[in-house]
């Protein structure tokens, strides 16, 4: 079994967090460019239940993401704060409307409104660092692990968050 199959398998267990009640939806929150790629390649791991995207409007997210499931959140989104409080009015009314049952993201800064959100709506939580982040998490990945019920990293030399889970790459 190759690396992205077995990632993407460890990730189904988080997800449903050993819950019996097994989610049926799913929010996807990813950035353009490598971001959608791993969330993608995790496909796996949520093909099964109801998708709804949150991304920024680029030409591979028209282009990879089908129109009815995806929302265009307000870019920039890192150190822009009022984005961050566009973002989180639209991550308030999305989760509130919606009521996924797991929100998932491969960051990046629109990963952090989201989450808030999520955590005071008990949401499950699972996030995926970036194949980029070697050593320790970038700003994101600070930022969410505490609200995280779950906080997957991609290389074993950047697993020393207590918490952090490796799982190999998905890439």
């Amino acid at each position: 079994m190759d690396g992205r199959n077995r990632a993407a398998r460890d990730l189904e267990s988080p997800i449903a967090m050993g819950r019996t009640d097994a989610p049926k939806k799913i929010l996807l929150v990813a950035c353009p460019g490598g971001h959608i790629l791993q969330m993608l390649a995790l496909k796996p791991a949520w093909e099964d239940l109801e998708t709804r995207w949150v991304t920024l409007e680029a030409a591979d997210t028209k282009y990879l993401l089908k129109p009815e499931s995806r929302v265009f959140a307000h870019g920039p989104t890192a150190r822009n704060i009022p984005n961050f409080f566009r973002n989180l009015r639209l991550a308030w009314k999305m989760v509130r409307g919606y009521r996924p049952d797991v929100i998932l993201s491969t960051g990046a800064a629109l990963a952090v409104p989201f989450f808030l959100v999520g955590r005071v709506l008990g949401v499950r939580l699972v996030y995926v660092e970036s194949f980029t982040r070697v050593e320790r998490p970038a700003l994101t990945g600070r930022l969410v692990y505490p609200l995280a019920d779950a906080f997957f990293v991609q290389w074993p030399t950047s697993s020393h968050p207590r918490r952090a889970i490796y799982a190999g790459s998905v890439v």
